[in-house]
């Protein structure tokens, strides 16, 4: 009888304390940019935080890149992809569920963008605990 109730009470703690040495920016967020050509691009950025080091990946139709050079301070982070030999620097804002990114594109050419936490794993995993 022990051992049934140790069991999901040991991984209840460990899913608890998951999230709380989590940043509430890792993970995969998603959305859309149109560059200052007129090119639409669905993106995907995996964001790997390490106190105050941003890593990860940017994910394209084009390709992978890689996440260079992150920061993080409080809410704001910035980082900067390399594509083709030119290099993209980003600097974001986090906010509850989302993130507001500006992309400079050189020559004064700069976009915003939204992107949002990718929760299709969230509702994955919530299926498998509810079952």
């Amino acid at each position: 009888m022990t051992r049934k109730l140790f069991s999901p009470a040991l991984f209840f703690f460990c899913f608890i304390c998951l999230l709380v040495f989590t940043s509430p920016l890792d993970g995969r967020w998603t959305g859309a940019i149109t560059t200052p050509d007129g090119t639409y691009l669905d993106v995907a950025y995996n964001f790997i935080t390490n106190d105050e080091k941003l890593t990860g990946t940017a994910d394209s139709p084009v390709g992978q890149v890689s996440i260079d050079n992150g920061k993080i301070s409080g809410n704001n982070f910035s980082f900067e992809v390399t594509v083709n030999g030119t290099v993209y620097p980003h600097k974001g804002v986090l906010y509850k569920d989302s993130c507001g990114v500006d992309i400079d594109f050189g020559s004064g050419a700069f976009i915003h963008t939204t992107i949002y936490r990718d929760t299709s794993s969230v509702k994955q995993f919530n299926f498998l605990i509810n079952r």
